[in-house]
């Protein structure tokens, strides 16, 4: 496929559909200083400075900076038909109702929204929130809420789970165990010793700071063990599907559809897939992604627009939309946001596979340029190794069908040093530091998307194995955020 065959949609060319791009800005030389000497200035790095030297630069051309940093993972947020659907929606309803969901924010577009994520997910239904941390925050204690549940939760779970996990031990008193990152041995030990009367696996299936995945066949076959020893539904399955949903999956329908295969429901209009090889039948008979009991997605990340969701029964959407609190007590989504979430479904619908092929280009483009990069300049330390290796040696690791990058540096100093480097070279991949990740495992966050040029992200791959140590960085323990 050609490189810029989405230039006008999705492609490193998207302003030339008469928007701005989703990986591209210009930043002004005062504006550009600050961020390389650090300036924190809640903010107002953005603002014209008063200063004779800063109004002589200001004349100056602006810089291009290419993000890097970026969630946007497919380039939906200034796709045309996005876009013009927000707008349409601005303009029609202004932000539509101002009122929770069960007074009168509810309206025919939240109804096709949710219709259209619960079919994307293969469910029956599905709840919205105004974000993915409060759909967290709101399922986690709805559903553990008594002393007899005990919720194990991954120990680099984003934040809104913990925060969720926080909240139900606090209103409720279930009680929390942390397992080591995915380690399904570990949790299996834990939750067989459990005496609790009800048991809830929570996960990221695709970790936002690390880019690897959950080790959700070994968990799925946990539950069925447990559920069937016990006689009864005692494991409940809740998974985090922000940074996967459109990204990967059959569809796009995230990590656990292509970690576990599809369930009936999202094979029924397939009939083009029945000649698939029979190791994949086999393997969807033995876990698919109806043993997920709950999952989370947001809308502001490869959706493009703004918001959170929850998929799952018919009968859990009864439960969330009485009990879930960050539901019942926050305003609706606005229209524009429905909309263009909405309109993104439908362009996945259309050229998702393309955008997806795009980005697993430049997921593959970056791992062969680092690798090659490195074996340039270091060549007699790494023969013989493969180009995944010769990555992880740096401390540069780049899971298969993952769009995040995590470039291991370890001090907080090396860290900043190493953005500041990469944001000379015109690249916007900002240090991440504590108490985001813990002391000595700081590290540059690289976030790829299908509207990236392949060209800029070779040009970025070589810059980042340019500014990576070359003594085997130790990953260790990483982020919890």
């Amino acid at each position: 496929m050609n490189d810029d065959a989405f230039a006008t949609d999705v492609g490193p060319s998207a302003s030339a559909a008469g928007g701005s791009s989703p990986v591209e800005v210009r930043v002004a030389p005062d504006t550009f200083a600050r961020w390389l000497a650090n300036d924190q200035d809640l903010g107002h790095s953005h603002e014209p400075s008063t200063s004779a030297a800063a109004r002589t630069s200001s004349s100056a051309p602006s810089r291009r900076v290419r993000l890097f940093s970026s969630n946007d993972y497919l380039g939906m947020s200034t796709h045309r038909d996005v876009r013009v659907a927000a707008a349409r929606a601005a303009l029609a309803h202004g932000s539509g109702p101002r009122s929770s969901a069960l007074v009168c924010g509810y309206t025919p577009a939240h109804s096709r929204l949710e219709r259209s994520l619960a079919k994307l997910k293969g469910t029956e239904e599905c709840v919205l929130f105004s974000s993915g941390y409060a759909a967290n925050c709101g399922v986690v204690p709805a559903l553990c809420d008594d002393a007899s549940c005990e919720i194990f939760s991954d120990e680099l779970n984003h934040a809104s789970i913990v925060d969720g996990c926080a909240l139900a031990a606090k209103r409720w008193g279930a009680k929390v165990t942390v397992y080591r990152h995915r380690d399904a041995t570990q949790l299996a030990t834990m939750v067989r010793a459990s005496g609790a009367n009800r048991v809830m696996i929570v996960t990221d299936t695709l970790f936002s700071m690390d880019g690897d995945f959950a080790p959700l066949r070994d968990i799925v076959a946990l539950k069925r063990a447990e559920n069937a020893r016990c006689g009864r539904a005692r494991v409940l399955l809740c998974v985090d599907e922000a940074h996967a949903t459109l990204v990967c999956g059959h569809r796009g329908s995230g990590a656990a559809s292509m970690l576990l295969g599809q369930n009936q429901n999202q094979n029924q209009n397939q009939n083009q897939n029945q000649n698939q090889n029979q190791k994949e039948v086999g393997r969807r008979e033995c876990s698919s992604v109806a043993d997920v009991d709950v999952s989370v997605g947001t809308l502001s990340k490869a959706i493009g627009s703004h918001g959170g969701f929850v998929t799952c029964s018919a009968s859990m959407k009864r439960v969330l939309v009485s009990v879930a609190r960050s539901a019942m007590f926050s305003t609706s989504l606005p229209a524009p946001s429905v909309a263009a979430a909405t309109a993104a479904l439908r362009v996945n619908e259309a050229v998702g596979e393309e955008m997806r092929s795009r980005l697993r280009g430049a997921i593959d483009a970056f791992a062969a340029t680092c690798a090659a990069r490195i074996r340039e300049t270091r060549g007699a330390r790494c023969g013989g190794m493969s180009d995944d290796a010769v990555c992880r040696w740096v401390g540069v690791t780049v899971t298969g069908n993952s769009p995040v990058v995590s470039v291991m540096i370890g001090s907080e100093g090396a860290a900043l040093a190493a953005a500041a480097e990469l944001l000379r070279r015109g690249f916007h991949a900002p240090a991440i530091r504590p108490p985001t990740v813990p002391a000595n495992t700081c590290r540059l966050r690289v976030a790829l998307s299908a509207s990236h040029g392949l060209g800029d992200v070779r040009e970025l791959a070589e810059a980042v194995a340019d500014v990576v140590g070359g003594d085997g960085a130790r990953a260790g323990a990483t982020a919890k955020l």
